[in-house]
């Protein structure tokens, strides 16, 4: 049995997380909503890139869509109704819309994607900017920092 988890309490005890309450609530949804269709992977390409696959077999370059907005990637797939006419013994291939999010971290952009044997690979890049890099910091004499305040 899954139980619901209450954020609430994130959005009243801390200030500028929102977005990690929002993230913390969205993948509870998510978990609740037991959604595994279709399955994808997350793979580690390099230091800072990365990949999303998602089988996608059966669906056509046209009948998917993929936007980036305000750290939220969205990949949907519509498909088109089947002809009435096919009639199937067994039907084990699922070709029903979807829908599915991944949450990105800051800094972190869509580089583009490439639909292969039924695999639709998303590329992704974190790029932090040198003024959040992190820096060090020399230590210095008091003389030398009396002097360049002069």
């Amino acid at each position: 049995m899954r139980t619901s988890f209450d954020f609430s309490p994130l959005y009243r005890t801390t200030v500028g997380f929102d977005r990690i309450a929002q993230i913390l609530d969205a993948a509870n949804q998510a978990q609740t909503g037991n959604n595994n269709y279709p399955p994808y992977d997350i793979e580690i390409t390099g230091e800072n890139q990365y990949t999303i696959t998602i089988a996608v077999a059966g669906f056509l370059e046209n009948e998917i869509e993929i936007h980036s907005e305000n750290g939220v990637l969205q990949v949907r797939g519509k498909k088109e109704k089947q002809p009435e006419k096919q009639k199937f013994l067994y039907q084990g291939i699922a070709y029903r819309s979807f829908e599915r999010k991944f949450q990105l971290a800051d800094y972190v952009k869509v580089l583009g994607a490439r639909l292969e044997h039924g695999l639709l690979q998303i590329d992704l890049l974190k790029e932090v900017p040198e003024a959040m890099k992190p820096k060090k910091i020399e230590i210095n004499s008091t003389k030398a920092i009396e002097q360049a305040t002069v």
